[in-house]
């Protein structure tokens, strides 16, 4: 992943319909994959191509499609992930996804998820896709709670909007400290490990304590 940023930086001076053609497309599919198998690190994807964006002589158009493309991708790769839950759930035998999923999830932050699910409703998705591993919390939560796929839906819309959002102000503000795209893309993609970090480090101090 990381290379291809790099790639990407390394060649952002090349003509827009180039970048667009090939750039965008990959771009699309690996956020794709990213929310529908929780391991490709989507929120470094949409910083590095924001920082390649930004480095781009018509920035506005250039920002403009990596939002776009990055909130589609996440809100499509949202949309299969539960329905393919919802399938487990609907099931007699439940499935391997929706048993991966739960997996992923410990049982305290499940429970969290839920009592916050039962507050707010379908809101809650919104502030999941900005708290770093709050995702599947949720995402498991409201597929227990039997929420329909089109309410489901409805509430991932403006979550993947603002989580694209979020994420590419953190490529702009790493496009904006450096002159060269390649220092914006490692600063960037740097900020959003440490970011995806976070929870981590916090749950292990509190063991650790």
């Amino acid at each position: 992943m990381i290379g291809i940023l790099a790639s990407a930086a390394a060649n952002s001076s090349a003509p827009h319909g180039t970048q667009q053609a090939v750039g965008y497309p990959s771009l699309f599919l690996l956020i794709s994959l990213g929310s529908l198998i929780p391991v490709v690190p989507t929120g470094a994807l949409v910083s590095g191509a924001a920082v390649v964006a930004f480095h781009q002589s018509d920035k506005p158009i250039a920002l403009a499609f990596v939002f776009v493309v990055s909130s589609v991708a996440a809100f499509l790769g949202d949309v299969a992930l539960y329905w393919l839950g919802l399938r487990g759930v609907r099931s007699r035998n439940g499935s391997r996804w929706l048993q991966r999923l739960q997996d992923r999830v410990e049982e305290g932050t499940l429970t969290t998820a839920q009592r916050q699910l039962d507050r707010h409703g379908a809101a809650v998705l919104v502030v999941s896709r900005l708290i770093p591993a709050g995702r599947l919390p949720v995402m498991v939560a409201c597929l227990l709670a039997h929420m329909p796929m089109r309410r489901f839906a409805r509430g991932d819309v403006p979550a993947c909007l603002a989580w694209a959002a979020a994420y590419q102000l953190i490529g702009v503000l790493g496009g904006s400290l450096f002159p060269e795209p390649w220092q914006g893309v490692a600063l960037a993609v740097g900020l959003t490990f440490v970011i995806a970090a976070g929870p981590t480090v916090v749950r292990r101090f509190r063991k650790a304590a």
